[in-house]
C-alpha cells in the first residue's frame, strides 16, 4: 500500500505545484484523449499502480483548473492545503458518519465546528447543524424541516400521513431565486410553480413594496448572496412582516451566507438571524474540498422530525450528536473533518479576512472595467461583478476568447434580461495581483476585439 499511495501523493502534489502556471481551460486533445479511458470492462483485471498511473496520464490534463486564483467562473472556492490533507486523512480514516456510537471521533468535529460556525455567523446558538453535500441538499434539508414545522402547526403529520389531503401550504419565493430551491420544492412534494414569485428591485432584491400579503401556513424563502449582483434581501424586514404568522422563513445564502463572518459585510445580513434556516456551501467561500454543504435551522426538533431514522440494529442511544439525525443520509464520509480543519487553521480573523479580500478583489476588476469605460451592471457589493461589453454577439466573443486564452477564466450569465459577463471571486489564492493578471489579458484580448 505504501507505494500505492506513494505513487498517488507524488502525482497529486506535482498536479497542484504545477496548476496555477497551467491554462486553466482543457485543451481540445486533452479532452479527446479520455477516450483512453473507454473500452469495454475486460475479464481481468490490472496492477493497482497501472490504475493510478493512467488514471494520472488521461485525466490530469483533462481537468479544469478550478483552484486556480484565475478562475472566476460560477462561485467556486478553491481548497486549502489544510483541508486537501485533512480530507486524504479522513479517506483513509473512512467512517461512515452516521452514528456518535461507531464513529464518535468524527461526530465530535461535526459538533464542534457546527457550534464554531454558529457563533461566527451570528446565527442562533441552539440552532442544528447539517453536514451535506452541497446547498441543493442544504436547502432541501432546511425545507423539509420548514415543511414538518408549519404542517406540525396546522395540525398535520406530514411525515406520517404526506400531502394527500393536508392544509395548503403558500410558498413565497424571490423572482431571482436560485434554479436550486425550485427543484427542492420538488422533491418536496410542493412543486416549482405553485408559488408566489415577488419582484425585485434594480439589484436583484425582494421589493418589500411589492410582497404580497403573508397568510398563515407558508413558508418564505429569501437569498443571501444574489448569483449574479451579490445582493442580499431585506431578510430581517421579511421575518418582521410575518413573526404573527404560522409561517417559516428560509435564507438560501450558498455563498453570501459567508459574508456574515465579516464585521465589513454583515450589515447586508441585517436581521438574518431572525430567520429559521440557512443553506450554504463550505465547498465555495470556506474552500474546503468538494463535496460539502450546511443547513442550519433554528429549531432542532423541526429537523430532527423531518430526517431522523431508527431502526433495531442502530445504535442510537445515549448519543449527545448523532449525525444522521440531521442529513438526509445514513450513510456519508465525514465532512465535518476538512470543515475543523480550515477553521481551526484561519479562525474567525482568518475567515473574515477571506472574504474581505475576495470583495476588494472583485471592486478591482469593477474599477478596471469602468475605467476602460465598460458598463458594470449591478453594484458590487460583495464578490460578484457582471459586466457588459456591448452586443450579446460581442459578450460571446469576448468570454470564448478569454476562456481559450487560458490565464483566467470567466463565464456567462443573464442578468435583468441580458447576456453579460460575470466575475465571482472565491478563492483563497485570489488577491490583487492575480486581478490585475487578468486585466491584462481581458485587456489586450478587448482591444484586439475592438
Amino acid at each position: 500500500m505504501s507505494d500505492l499511495y506513494q505513487q498517488a501523493f507524488e502525482y497529486a502534489t506535482s498536479f497542484l505545484k504545477e496548476a496555477n502556471d497551467l491554462p486553466i481551460q482543457v485543451s481540445d486533445q486533452a479532452r479527446a484523449d479520455l477516450a483512453h479511458l473507454d473500452f469495454n470492462l475486460p475479464i481481468d483485471g490490472v496492477d493497482a499502480q497501472q490504475v493510478i498511473q493512467e488514471l494520472n496520464q488521461w485525466v490530469t490534463p483533462a481537468t479544469m483548473k478550478m483552484g486556480s486564483p484565475r478562475f472566476f467562473g460560477f462561485v467556486i472556492g478553491g481548497a486549502y492545503p489544510v483541508s486537501v490533507a485533512s480530507n486524504w486523512l479522513g479517506t483513509a480514516w473512512d467512517q461512515n458518519t452516521g452514528l456518535e456510537k461507531t464513529t464518535p471521533a468524527v461526530a465530535a468535529l461535526e459538533r464542534i465546528s457546527g457550534r464554531w460556525m454558529l457563533d461566527m455567523l451570528g446565527l442562533p446558538a441552539q440552532s442544528a447543524v447539517a453536514f451535506v453535500t452541497g446547498a441543493t441538499v442544504a436547502n432541501f434539508t432546511a425545507l423539509a424541516a420548514a415543511r414538518n414545522q408549519v404542517f406540525n402547526q396546522a395540525g398535520w403529520d406530514v411525515e406520517a400521513n404526506g400531502l394527500i389531503g393536508a392544509p395548503e401550504v403558500h410558498i413565497i419565493i424571490s423572482e431571482e431565486s436560485h434554479p436550486t430551491v425550485y427543484k427542492s420544492l420538488a422533491m418536496l412534494g410542493f412543486g416549482r410553480n405553485r408559488v408566489t414569485k415577488v419582484p425585485t428591485d434594480a439589484q436583484g432584491r425582494i421589493d418589500m413594496a411589492q410582497f404580497p400579503e403573508v397568510k398563515d401556513n407558508s413558508i418564505i424563502i429569501t437569498q443571501a448572496g444574489n448569483i449574479n449582483s451579490g445582493s442580499f434581501d431585506p431578510i430581517g424586514d421579511i421575518c418582521d412582516r410575518v413573526a404573527d404568522k404560522n409561517a417559516w422563513v428560509h435564507v438560501d445564502g450558498a455563498f453570501g451566507l459567508w459574508a456574515m463572518a465579516s464585521n465589513q459585510y454583515k450589515h447586508l445580513g441585517l436581521g438574518i438571524e431572525k430567520a429559521d434556516s440557512w443553506a450554504t456551501d463550505a465547498h465555495k467561500w470556506l474552500n474546503v474540498p468538494y463535496d460539502s454543504g450546511l443547513a442550519f435551522v433554528k429549531n432542532e426538533h423541526a429537523l430532527k422530525a423531518a430526517m431522523a431514522i431508527t431502526a433495531s440494529y442502530l445504535p442510537s442511544e445515549n448519543a449527545e450528536r448523532n449525525p444522521s439525525d440531521y442529513t438526509p443520509e445514513l450513510s456519508r464520509r465525514a465532512r465535518g473533518i476538512d470543515i475543523y480543519a480550515v477553521l481551526r487553521h484561519l479562525g474567525q480573523a482568518g475567515v473574515a479576512e477571506l472574504v474581505e479580500r475576495c470583495c476588494s478583489c472583485a471592486q478591482r476588476f469593477a474599477d478596471h472595467f469602468e475605467a476602460a469605460g465598460f458598463e458594470v451592471m449591478n453594484d458590487v457589493v460583495l464578490n460578484q461583478v457582471v459586466v457588459c461589453f456591448g452586443s450579446e454577439e460581442k459578450n460571446l466573443k469576448i468570454m470564448e476568447a478569454i476562456q481559450q486564452d487560458g490565464t483566467c477564466w470567466a463565464g456567462q450569465t443573464i442578468w435583468k434580461g441580458r447576456l453579460a459577463m460575470r466575475i465571482s471571486v472565491s478563492n483563497w489564492q485570489t488577491g490583487l495581483e492575480a486581478v490585475d493578471e487578468s486585466w491584462a489579458v481581458m485587456e489586450t484580448i478587448l482591444a484586439e476585439l475592438k
